[in-house]
């Protein structure tokens, strides 16, 4: 199916692995360009299609930053993905949890995307059409604990966020929806530091040993792969799903068991 993305210009937070990789290879695969910010580019380098730009997007200037160099280059602005998220697993709880730990979970995984669609509007206004689709997860609304206390409420910010901007631009000609990953095969999980190993060092386990006891939970019995969710991203993105705005995707594997 032609998605229709030829000739769009989007921009991808985070893009430089994971998640934001998988998404720009598949929009360029579409047909769009991509300007792709991330703190580090040795991964997107020489890519047809893509302009890396090197920008640590936790600065309040670098979301700016960020789309104006997509303006100033392509003229416009089609698509936003704002996928730039990150967890700290918070072992001792809530009440181990400071205000300073939760401004950064805020900061990473709410005020860069916030401020990256503000930046993102103003364009998308001008021209009377675009799309935004924000990447949240499934620790947003299900099972929340205290391990994940902080960047679950940020990500359910997120979701409030993109309900709230369908409603106020839609009439202007935007969509914006979110997906919700539940566990995603990315460094977020499986890497160094990531959630398997940090909650295996905690518990006694290995690291394999946690990531068999959460693929227990999941009907499909294994993680979603990045490209998996950057499909899921891309046909949001596409005006082929022109009525669609205000949803929050989940793709999970069968993770969450109730509608």
């Amino acid at each position: 199916m032609d998605l229709d993305l030829t000739g769009k210009v989007a921009v991808v937070t985070g893009a430089g692995k994971g998640i934001g990789l998988a998404t720009t290879k598949a929009l360029v695969d579409e047909g769009a360009h991509v300007v792709a910010g991330s703190r580090t580019t040795e991964n997107l380098d020489g890519l047809d299609g893509v302009t890396p730009l090197a920008v640590d997007l936790a600065t309040p200037e670098g979301p700016e930053r960020l789309v104006r160099a997509a303006i100033d280059e392509r003229g416009r602005l089609d698509v936003l993905v704002n996928n730039v998220g990150a967890v700290r697993i918070r072992l001792e709880g809530f009440l181990g949890t400071s205000d300073d730990e939760f401004e950064w979970a805020m900061e990473m995984n709410f005020m860069i995307a916030l401020r990256t669609t503000r930046a993102a509007l103003a364009a998308m206004v001008e021209q009377g059409s675009g799309a935004i689709v924000n990447v949240a997860s499934v620790n947003a609304f299900f099972q929340p604990d205290a391990g994940t206390i902080d960047y679950g409420a940020a990500k359910a910010a997120l979701v409030n966020l993109t309900k709230s901007l369908s409603q106020e631009f839609g009439p202007k000609g935007i969509r914006v929806n979110a997906v919700s990953p539940g566990p995603v095969g990315t460094d977020l999980w499986l890497g160094e530091h990531g959630v398997a190993e940090t909650v295996g060092a905690a518990t006694g386990k290995d690291p394999d040993e946690v990531r068999e006891a959460v693929t227990a939970g999941i009907a499909t019995g294994r993680f979603t792969t990045p490209e998996e969710v950057a499909t899921l991203i891309t046909l949001l993105a596409s005006d082929r799903l022109g009525n669609v705005t205000g949803a929050n995707y989940v793709i999970d594997g069968g993770l969450i068991k109730t509608t």
